[in-house]
């Protein structure tokens, strides 16, 4: 049993640290233009991305020390030398402290996420299915149809930038994996598994419009988890908008509800 408290949160907010930081070392690699990197201090991990990227934030802030000053001054300054805003999403775990050090510093809440966890027992089976649905991992030279059919599930148009190249930069990063759901010969969602430390994190599940309701990410949920147990991981986790259909996805899946997370910035 895995019960929601500060060992819970520094496992689950490292295992997504541990995500970004091979993510923009494989947008280095890819794209070495965009000067893309991470640092660590005071515990936490921060991660540059690009200035617009949804990716250039930090994780674990408060959690596994508590931050002194300087170690926000040095997280700022990574943030503002390379002119990307100033952001961290911090666990609830943190401490009202962190909050209260943020606050002061002229830092203000700009979003709230759900983080969901979920124990890996014994693959349950016996699950209908979609029989039209077929999932599978990215192949080699799928990589722009990844990123297409990413673009198109997302639909956010600010972020089309970061979608264009996702799929070159997941295919590069060391321990993720990316799936396909493909409906009659089409692909139509897309999802990524990685598993660090025995921590199997989702990310990435997208489905465009047309083909929404029909399974697919059901369907890529099971393969993940399937795969996750394969590779020995005990704990699934992932992130939601509060009351969101993907957290009402993931709760009919299973998982629950660790914590919800607020996302600081400076003004």
């Amino acid at each position: 049993m895995f019960f929601s408290g500060l060992e819970l949160s520094r496992r689950l907010e490292r295992a997504e640290s541990l995500c970004g930081a091979r993510f923009v070392e494989a947008r280095q690699r890819v794209s070495p233009e965009t000067g893309a990197c991470w640092i660590e201090a005071g515990g936490a991990w921060a991660m540059f991305d690009g200035p617009a990227s949804p990716a250039t934030q930090s994780f674990g802030l408060g959690l596994f020390a508590e931050p002194a000053e300087s170690d926000l001054d040095r997280l700022e300054a990574f943030f503002h030398d390379r002119k990307a805003p100033v952001t961290h999403e911090v666990s609830p775990l943190g401490g009202v402290s962190t909050a209260g050090m943020l606050s002061l510093r002229g830092y203000h809440p700009v979003e709230y996420s759900s983080i969901l966890y979920k124990p890996l027992t014994d693959d349950p089976g016996g699950r209908e299915a979609n029989r039209d649905l077929s999932i599978r991992l990215v192949e080699p030279g799928e990589e722009e149809l990844y990123s297409e059919t990413s673009v198109l599930g997302w639909n956010m148009p600010a972020f089309a930038g970061f979608l264009k190249v996702l799929g070159r930069v997941v295919a590069v990063c060391e321990g993720s994996l990316s799936f396909f759901a493909f409906l009659d010969g089409k692909p139509i969602a897309t999802a990524v598994l990685r598993c660090d430390e025995g921590v199997a994190f989702l990310a990435g599940a997208s489905t465009i419009p047309e083909a929404r309701r029909l399974g697919a990410q059901r369907a890529l949920f099971d393969a993940r988890l399937r795969m996750a147990r394969e590779r020995g991981c005990d704990i699934a986790m992932m992130g939601a908008e509060p009351g969101s259909a993907s957290q009402r996805n993931a709760e009919r899946e299973g998982f629950r509800l660790a914590y919800t997370r607020t996302k600081w910035q400076m003004a």
